[in-house]
């Protein structure tokens, strides 16, 4: 693999962990609402991410890297709450909740911001060898 290549890798990491920060942020934006059914209430996004590697070793020119395949939905319990005074309630006096765990998305988010973090510094590591490789020529 060349110098060259490890530029799309990184990039493709650093667009699938910016995909993987902003599906957090939402559900952590998204936490704290409330509904009045379950098919209008928000639930927790997640992406999927695929690996390009079985792509790139059955073709020479392309580089191995990251895609996201896709956004799914938390199929978790929606958390149903009894509040008859609620102006959301239902009929039965229930308001439903997201199925978002703050906690757990605050850890998904610091994951993702590390790992965008570390393909900026591959980037900049990668340019750094190309610019002393270029030196070398003078």
């Amino acid at each position: 693999m060349s110098l060259f290549n490890i530029f799309n890798v990184s990039g493709s990491g650093m667009s699938a962990q910016s995909v993987r920060l902003n599906t957090t942020a939402s559900n952590i934006a998204n936490a704290d609402s409330v509904s009045s059914s379950v098919d209008k209430t928000y639930r927790a996004r997640h992406p999927v991410f695929e690996a390009e590697m079985l792509k790139a070793n059955s073709q020479q020119d392309s580089s191995p890297g990251v895609s996201v395949k896709g956004i799914v939905e938390s199929n978790k319990p929606l958390l149903k709450e009894y509040s008859p005074d609620h102006p959301m309630a239902d009929g039965d006096g229930f308001i439903y909740k997201p199925n978002v765990n703050v906690m757990e998305e605050m850890a998904d988010m610091i994951s993702a911001s590390r790992s965008y973090q570390m393909n900026v510094q591959v980037a900049d590591a990668t340019k750094s060898m190309l610019q002393q490789t270029l030196r070398m020529g003078k």
